[in-house]
């Protein structure tokens, strides 16, 4: 049984609570979780609101607890408790909102006002619905270093960022959402951890053993001591869905996630959120970022599948984008034949076993059309990657012109896939969207920088002109 203070470790030999200031020592479980020992004069552990971390052997800097619900002072710092089921909700008439005939918005907490605050978020929230907007999707909000970045370098999974306002001001936001008929997609990142302030390697087997990706350290999900890696994932989506009542989680990168276990942690996901729904009696989505195109995701568990209930098709993009910009370098290549977009409204796939040039060998699977509903597919013609991940980021307003736009949007929005739609693009916002983090660390920023300029060599851009 875990209590607020408890953390799982196999690697240190000794640990012990700092707490308000206090040092309590900790006794190492046989299930390698450590607990506080308040001896019988000690003082009992403090009740509400107190900071905290742990002493590792003897390191004389506390850690944050690698399941933090609050960072107040960034990754870097205490942890804070957090007392989720404080919060009054009104939505005990909510019954979820089902991705089937629905229209999704993608918004950035920290550039979708110019507060870039949940509670700045709220006062946005009429708007979306005079849009018919039925689910809000939110970039990452878990906390991650320096205060401004689209969050997919977080650290500290539990912990909303506190520059948004914290988790208190996120369930105000869900609250609110609710309130006005809009669900709630939560985009979590699983894949990777960022890579300042995480401290999980000092616990135990967090990572994986071999090269790091891109954007951090990968996940250990198969290997030594993966069981309560593997538990740390499943808890959190669980989190989102109880403490903080969202109705779907965006998972990002899911071809990322590096597992050779009987059954896959995504399966595994996909049967704990159906009976989580069940107990709520409200529809709970799990939708995956792939760009693997294979239909197994979506399909069921009883077919072969992996259960989830939707998926991103990036090949939609790509040939809406090609036949109504004409662009063609990098992964848009293959998809200038207009034949490419009727094939894609079609088949839900360019890539179905095809040759891929970009990447050089054959891509995807086909998707059997009879059996996968086409709502499974999440589409799109703008959304963070795809405007974010240009080298200038400039979005399709910079490049076409009112009825262009207009055909970019009607054929997403009328398209027999489930429609996205990216903040601004409602309105043609020209403001351009690019990557961007805010790491206090010098060396850091050098880093991000250069892999980013890599990246855009790779699609054809220049790095001088950039």
């Amino acid at each position: 049984m875990r209590d607020r203070f408890s953390v799982w470790g196999t690697r240190p030999e000794s640990v012990t609570l700092l707490v308000d200031g206090r040092r309590v020592p900790m006794e190492r479980g046989a299930d390698d979780w450590w607990r506080p020992v308040v001896g019988a004069g000690d003082p009992p552990l403090p009740d509400g609101e107190v900071d905290f971390g742990f002493l590792l052997d003897d390191d004389p800097t506390p850690r944050p607890d690698p399941r933090s619900r609050r960072q107040p002072d960034g990754p870097h710092g205490l942890s804070r408790t957090f007392d989720a089921a404080a919060f009054a909700w009104s939505d005990a008439a909510w019954t979820g909102r089902q991705l089937a005939g629905s229209v999704v918005y993608e918004l950035h907490v920290g550039t979708f006002t110019p507060d870039g605050t949940l509670d700045a978020a709220i006062d946005r929230l009429d708007h979306l619905v005079g849009l018919g907007v039925d689910l809000v999707e939110v970039m990452p909000v878990n906390a991650f270093n320096g205060d401004h970045g689209w969050g997919y370098d977080g650290v500290a999974w539990f912990a909303v960022h506190e520059p948004y306002g914290g988790p208190a001001a996120y369930q105000r936001f869900v609250d609110a959402c609710h309130a006005r008929g809009l669900g709630v997609v939560q985009d979590v990142v699983y894949n990777h951890l960022g890579p300042s302030g995480n401290y999980l390697p000092l616990f135990g087997p967090y990572l994986a053993s071999g090269d790091d990706d891109l954007w951090g350290d990968r996940i250990n999900l198969d290997d030594d001591g993966s069981a309560d890696v593997r538990r740390l994932v499943l808890d959190n989506a669980r989190m989102w869905f109880t403490d903080f009542h969202v109705d779907a989680l965006r998972l990002d990168a899911v071809h990322a996630l590096g597992d050779d276990s009987r059954v896959h942690v995504l399966e595994e996901m996909a049967i704990e959120t159906a009976a989580l729904s069940a107990h709520l009696r409200r529809p709970l989505t799990l939708i995956a970022e792939s760009d693997l195109n294979d239909a197994r995701l979506v399909t069921p568990r009883e077919a072969g599948g992996f259960g989830l209930n939707a998926q991103w098709s990036d090949d939609f993009h790509h040939a809406v984008h090609v036949a109504l910009t004409g662009e063609t370098s990098g992964y848009y290549a293959d998809f200038a034949p207009l034949s490419a977009l009727a094939k894609v409204c079609e088949r839900g796939f360019f890539h179905d076993g095809t040759w891929s040039s970009f990447r050089g060998r054959q891509h995807g699977r086909p998707i059997d059309t009879e059996r996968m509903p086409s709502w499974r597919l999440v589409v799109c013609n703008q959304n963070h990657d795809q405007v974010g991940n240009r080298a200038r980021g400039d979005r399709l307003g910079h490049t076409l012109d009112d009825d262009q736009l207009v055909c970019a949007a009607m054929l997403t929005l009328l398209s027999p896939f489930t429609p996205m739609v990216f903040q601004g693009e409602e309105w043609a916002a020209s403001a351009p969207f690019p990557f961007f983090t805010s790491h206090p660390e010098p060396e850091l920023g050098a880093a991000v920088a250069e892999g980013r300029l890599s990246e855009f060599e790779r699609m054809g851009w220049d790095r001088d002109l950039v």
